[in-house]
């Protein structure tokens, strides 16, 4: 049985839309690093790995469901390899400094998704209200 926070999050995620989805996942990323350097901070070894673990697995999540019809496909996946690469060298070695280059880079992803959900909603409302008037 979910506990009514888990209930929450699982709606969130059954009911975001598409563009919304990966901003979730960068969002989680984001999340489980802060967690996985926190833990290492405080000596909790098995906390980090087990948060860098979760970070690579939404890392590997969003490599995996890439919509290659796209030209922009390549260049993600590269980045989501690269990602997984930081992060994994972060878990071998317990390197904040490395888990402080995963934490930018998924910052950089949250802002930038962000703005294209933007620009994409005022399209999409301009072609709302370009086919009513």
């Amino acid at each position: 049985m979910l506990n009514p926070y888990q209930k929450y999050s699982q709606t969130q995620v059954n009911t975001a839309s598409a563009e919304e989805l990966p901003l979730m996942l960068y969002k989680g990323a984001v999340k489980f690093i802060s967690i996985a350097m926190r833990a290492l901070d405080d000596k909790q070894m098995e906390q980090a790995h087990i948060n860098i673990i979760k970070a690579e697995n939404i890392y590997y999540e969003l490599l995996n469901t890439l919509d290659h019809s796209f030209p922009i496909a390549k260049d993600l996946a590269r980045m989501y390899d690269f990602m997984l690469h930081i992060l994994s060298n972060a878990n071998i070695k317990k390197d904040k400094q490395l888990l402080e280059q995963a934490l930018w880079f998924s910052r950089e992803f949250v802002e930038t998704w962000e703005e294209a959900i933007k620009i994409y909603r005022r399209s999409t409302a301009s072609k709302h209200i370009g086919q009513t008037g």
